[in-house]
């Protein structure tokens, strides 16, 4: 998604946001998230599952629909 802002408590809004599902037997799965609002005592756990900025040439470039991965593993807190 695009950062639309943060505050001291390390909340973010993120805009046009997704998430991509992957899996071994089928190409990627993007779920569109719309807004999104992650509170700071989650920012942990959102960057652990990779929060960056995105080169979005290479990303386009990228074939989701044949891109197989094992699933990243549920965050327990």
């Amino acid at each position: 998604g695009v950062l639309k802002g943060f505050d001291q408590a390390t909340n973010i809004i993120l805009d046009e946001s997704h998430e991509r599902v992957y899996s071994t037997k089928e190409g990627v799965q993007q779920l569109v998230l719309g807004l999104y609002i992650i509170r700071g005592d989650n920012m942990y756990f959102a960057f652990r599952s990779v929060v960056g900025e995105l080169d979005e040439e290479l990303d386009s470039a990228l074939d989701l629909s044949n891109l197989r991965a094992h699933p990243l593993k549920p965050v327990i807190h």
